[in-house]
């Protein structure tokens, strides 16, 4: 009886992890593919706002998808990676040892005889270095069984190919940052869909890490809401332990009001194209006159001499005229990466 071998697979829905996956298919591997989610990647429920379907793929070549939260996991790496973070807060080594250990728990539990990642050597300068790589695979406790079909030929042949259940010669020898041979292969296999290059992770982006590393040095315990709160709007610190966040368009506004707490404020300018402004922390109520300014400033009254403002939370609502701040005011408070570098406080 012939056996039907069994892989795992890191999948993000990108071109390089879909290519890795339909390497193997290809020999007759049963592969199982997982998502790893975490509170700094996109919502792949939310098509507008995420360019991955992890299941597009999936569906037209025959394989499984499984998603797999990281949660409080990840967190804590973000918060004090041991390997450091890149020019941002990203922590990929640190998550990618966390991602493969993972995977190791889920080979264990399927029965599987090995994992597959799409990673090319030398791609990116922080964990796809050669040396990085297999110092990764030794924290990670999965020397040998991890195999990278895109960059096998320039790595050490791992357990699948030595004991003959993965044809090396059928793999390949990508290296650098080039995607020209990734989308070559991809019409080999028929793959005409898939996103263009990029990370997906917020970590990488440097507003979003500055302020998540502003955030962490004010509130080191960091709730789901935060972070959610750090994807929205324009942010302005109006002490320690208050904030206000303006949003951006309609979506946002919206969002805004279904993250406001029973202690929050929100504001608008009734009559004139206006953001939502959030308030929130301890002695908000001291800031709502300067929130209610900075609101005016974003709103289509800001010429206006004097703004009527509506503050409303879930249980009161009134007006306050007030001028719009001027552009000094909002220098002072606004959290926004001006050209510093980031150290990480926590």
């Amino acid at each position: 009886m012939t056996i039907k071998h069994k892989a795992i697979a890191l999948f993000s829905g990108g071109l390089d992890s879909t290519l890795a996956i339909l390497s193997v298919l290809r020999q007759g591997i049963d592969v199982t593919a997982i998502t790893f989610l975490t509170h700094f990647g996109c919502d792949i429920s939310d098509k507008s706002s995420c360019s991955k379907d992890p299941f597009s793929a999936a569906e037209k070549f025959g394989f499984t998808v499984k998603l797999c939260h990281l949660a409080d996991k990840f967190i804590e790496i973000v918060k004090n990676p041991k390997h450091g973070h890149g020019r941002n807060m990203n922590p990929c080594i640190d998550c990618r040892i966390l991602m493969l250990k993972e995977a190791k728990e889920l080979m264990s539990m399927t029965g599987a005889d090995f994992i597959i990642t799409g990673e090319v050597v030398s791609q990116r300068p922080m964990s796809q270095m050669r040396n990085t790589i297999y110092m990764i695979d030794k924290e990670a406790g999965v020397t040998g069984i991890v195999l990278r079909p895109l960059s096998a030929r320039l790595l050490e042949p791992t357990l699948p190919e030595t004991k003959g259940v993965v044809d090396r010669e059928r793999l390949y020898g990508f290296h650098g940052r080039s995607r020209k041979p990734q989308m070559e292969l991809a019409k080999e296999f028929g793959l005409t869909e898939y996103p263009m290059p990029a990370s997906g992770c917020l970590l990488t982006e440097p507003n979003y890490s500055y302020r998540l590393n502003e955030l962490l040095e004010h509130s080191p315990s960091l709730s789901l809401n935060d972070l959610n709160l750090l994807r929205l709007g324009r942010h302005f610190r109006m002490s320690p332990t208050c904030k206000v966040i303006v949003g951006r368009d309609e979506k946002e506004n919206d969002m805004l009001e279904q993250f406001a707490g029973d202690d929050d404020y929100l504001m608008k300018v009734e009559d004139f194209g206006s953001p939502i402004t959030f308030l929130s922390g301890e002695c908000e109520e001291a800031f709502i006159p300067l929130a209610a300014s900075i609101c005016a400033r974003y709103s289509d009254a800001r010429h206006l001499p004097e703004v009527t403002v509506t503050v409303f939370n879930k249980t009161t609502s009134y007006t306050l005229k007030i001028a719009a701040a001027d552009e000094s005011l909002l220098e002072t408070y606004r959290i926004e990466k001006k050209n510093r570098v980031l150290t990480v406080k926590i």
